[in-house]
């Protein structure tokens, strides 16, 4: 026989901004929205229940009763991205969770409580860490949705209800726990009938006739006797594939097969639906318990699987099967979109994009992914600012690399001060030193002034100068300033060739 449990988050709303709004945690709140040229109260928390103010309610109203009262603006939707959150997080109980909308979860829990200890301590695990998230909830167990609905809204007496014993549970409630229209429940408590006990027993017939055909419904779906459907929540299924080994595989033709194996699969899939993996975790479950972890990442989106084979394979000495890997879990962590047109375009062009990010992919896989950069041109004045790191090797440049003017292959990321002897003012120096080193200047080229932006006030023009030791070494060095200013200095700020 089938179980359910209903969850009813007495304060979706309000407990869910909290969460994010911690101030607001312990003083009286609301939440509310236009309606009809009047904002009107959409939730309210359970302080601000207490001080009699509820969803429904004028906001102008309310502050008449609480002047205090604090409101922020409703947003549209939210409680639907709150339940699918708390819904996801609820498949760790069973697999079966849907929506209950506006302010529920249903649970299909057949099978599931054992695992437990039993439906009672499988339910007061549920509830209380739901709570410990910071939501106020309250739960109930019974054979049918409709009763477990209505006593996790209603019921006073037991929060589990046993199999065939929700006729009993139910017969106590006021009409409204049948999921009943505001209209007929005001029907039923006009004719007297103030719970559900009181008509329960009354012939079908009669009941539909008086008061239509969804009270049938809803009567016989808390019952039983009518099935009611649920539609449970899928999450987005992550890229992962798995592949366990009965033996455990203890050598390194043995990981490589399986790591290809699971590519395969991966590749497929991403494949399938147009994307193409940036990054993706190996993890290696041993027999002894023990874990081992590759992570890889491309410079852009692939699904190649001989490249990311041969990344992988750079990386399988770091692995230590020791008694041997009973399964391997591969997961692609970051995808993007990968057009399959530009693909095949780029895989036949001699100006082949693709080969340049495999080989960066290879060369990043044996010195680290952090030891190669890109760089863009940057549209600002001074040379440490003139320059962006490019986020990957399909992102264009917004303005052209300068080439009117020479600049030394390694600029320094923040220029050095120096001391120079400089025989006359607004000349290059005739000697300079760097690192407790003198270096004497034999030729000099110079001065170029570059100002800085003219929306920024700090920093003073600065003259570059390019010149050349007796070695041959060439040095590109700047004054800030003018020569006589109080806080000119010279600094070194990059080397030639």
């Amino acid at each position: 026989m089938s179980r359910f449990i209903s969850i009813w988050f007495r304060h979706l709303l309000t407990d869910g901004y909290a969460l994010g709004q911690p101030s607001l945690k312990d003083i009286p709140f609301v939440m509310a929205a236009p309606e009809r040229g009047r904002m009107m109260i959409q939730a309210a928390n359970a302080k601000a229940e207490a001080d009699g103010v509820r969803a429904g309610m004028v906001v102008a109203d309310a502050r008449a009763i609480f002047p205090a009262l604090h409101v922020v603006d409703a947003i549209e939707g939210t409680e639907n991205g709150l339940l699918e959150m708390l819904g996801e997080w609820c498949l760790r109980y069973t697999p079966d969770v849907a929506i209950d909308a506006p302010d529920g979860l249903i649970l299909n829990i057949s099978g599931c409580p054992h695992l437990w200890g039993g439906e009672r301590a499988y339910l007061k695990d549920l509830v209380l860490k739901i709570r410990a998230m910071g939501y106020d909830a309250r739960a109930a167990i019974a054979d049918t949705i409709g009763a477990a609905w209505a006593i996790a809204r209603f019921g006073t007496v037991t929060p589990i209800i046993n199999q065939n014993c929700q006729k009993e549970a139910l017969s106590p409630l006021p009409p409204t726990a049948l999921r009943l229209d505001q209209a007929i429940a005001d029907r039923l408590h006009k004719l007297g009938l103030y719970t559900i006990g009181s008509f329960i027993d009354m012939p079908r017939p009669t009941l539909r006739r008086r008061f239509g055909q969804e009270m049938i419904i809803r009567i016989e779906q808390a019952l039983g006797s009518l099935t009611e459907s649920l539609k449970p929540i899928r999450p987005v299924s992550p890229y992962e594939e798995r592949l366990p080994s009965m033996d455990g595989i203890r050598t390194a033709k043995g990981i490589e097969i399986a790591i290809r194996k699971l590519l395969q699969g991966l590749c497929l899939r991403l494949s399938k639906e147009g994307k193409g993996l940036r990054a993706a975790v190996l993890t290696c479950y041993r027999m002894d318990n023990e874990v081992q972890q590759v992570i890889l990442s491309t410079s852009r989106p692939s699904r190649d699987v001989e490249h990311l084979f041969k990344l992988f394979e750079l990386k399988i000495p770091s692995i230590r099967p020791a008694l041997g890997i009973e399964l391997f879990l591969l997961e692609a962590t970051v995808t993007e979109d990968l057009n399959v047109t530009k693909e095949m375009l780029w895989s036949v062009s001699r100006k082949d994009e693709t080969a340049v990010a495999e080989l960066l992919d290879k060369i990043a896989g044996k010195i680290g992914e952090d030891k190669i950069h890109r760089f863009l041109p940057d549209e600002r004045h001074w040379p440490e600012n003139s320059y962006k790191e490019a986020a990957s090797l399909e992102e264009k440049p917004t303005t052209a690399w300068r080439t009117d003017r020479l600049r030394p292959v390694c600029l320094l990321p923040e220029p050095v001060r120096i001391e120079v002897s400089v025989p006359i003012p607004d000349y290059p120096p005739l000697l300079f030193r760097y690192k407790n080193r003198p270096y004497r200047i034999v030729r000099a080229d110079g001065p170029e002034r570059i100002e800085q932006e003219w929306w920024l006030t700090d920093g003073l023009h600065r003259d570059y100068y390019s010149v050349e030791d007796e070695s041959g070494a060439r040095y590109w060095l700047f004054r800030s300033g003018h020569y006589n200013d109080e806080h000119s200095a010279w600094y070194l700020h990059g080397f030639f060739a």
